[in-house]
C-alpha cells in the first residue's frame, strides 16, 4: 500500500510539473480575435489545468495554474495583474469542473463540470475586467480610448458595462468552449502519453 501511495505521488508531481510546462508555453501562444477587442487575447493554457483536474482533482487544477502564471510574471508587461487576473479566471473554471467531475466520473460530468466551469469563468472574468484590469489599464490608456477602441469592433459598446456585457462575457464563453471542447478530444490521449491516469 505505502509503495502504491509512493509510485502515485510521483506519477502526480511528475505529471503536474509536465502539465504546468505545457500551460506556461500555450500562455505565450495568443492571438487577438477580429470579432473581439484587440486586447482580449485567446489563449488554451487552461486545457492542461483541466486535464490535471480531470486526473489529479481540483486542487491539481489549482496548482497548475498557479505555476504557469508564475512562470508568465517572469516576463510579465502587466505588473503581475493579468497573471493574478488569469489565475482567478483559471481556478474559476477547473474548480467546478473537478469538483462535479470528481462526482461523476462519466462524460455526461464532465460535460455539466466544463459547462458550469465555462459560465463561473465568464462571470468572474466580467468581474475582475470591471474592478481589476480595466481600472489598472486605464492608468496607461484612458477608459474612453479603450471604450472607443473596442467600439470600434462591437459598436454596442458604449461604457464600462456595456463592454462587459458585449465583450468580456462573450469572449469568456468562447474562450470556455473551445478549451472544453479540446479537453474532451484530448483528456484520455494526453493523460496516457505523460502517462497520467484517473484515482
Amino acid at each position: 500500500m505505502e509503495a502504491t501511495r509512493r509510485v502515485y505521488t510521483t506519477r502526480k508531481m511528475v505529471c503536474t510539473s509536465l502539465l504546468s510546462a505545457m500551460a506556461a508555453v500555450l500562455m505565450y501562444v495568443d492571438t487577438a480575435l477580429p470579432i473581439f477587442p484587440a486586447f482580449l487575447k485567446l489563449d488554451i493554457s487552461d486545457l492542461p489545468a483541466l486535464i490535471g483536474t480531470f486526473t489529479f482533482g481540483p486542487g491539481t487544477g489549482v496548482m497548475i495554474e498557479a505555476i504557469k502564471n508564475v512562470i508568465h510574471s517572469i516576463s510579465t508587461s502587466t505588473g503581475g495583474v493579468g497573471e493574478l487576473a488569469n489565475f482567478i479566471m483559471g481556478s474559476a473554471l477547473v474548480i467546478p469542473a473537478g469538483i462535479i467531475y470528481r462526482r461523476e466520473r462519466t462524460k455526461r460530468g464532465a460535460l455539466i463540470g466544463l459547462a458550469t466551469g465555462t459560465i463561473s469563468m465568464a462571470i468572474t472574468a466580467a468581474l475582475t475586467n470591471a474592478f481589476i484590469l480595466l481600472p489598472f489599464y486605464s492608468n496607461f490608456v484612458p477608459l474612453d480610448r479603450i471604450i472607443e477602441l473596442s467600439s470600434s469592433v462591437i459598436p454596442l459598446i458604449t461604457d464600462v458595462p456595456s463592454l462587459v456585457i458585449w465583450g468580456i462575457v462573450p469572449f469568456n464563453i468562447l474562450k470556455g468552449t473551445i478549451v472544453s471542447f479540446l479537453t474532451l478530444l484530448l483528456y484520455k490521449r494526453i493523460g496516457e502519453a505523460l502517462p497520467c491516469r484517473e484515482v
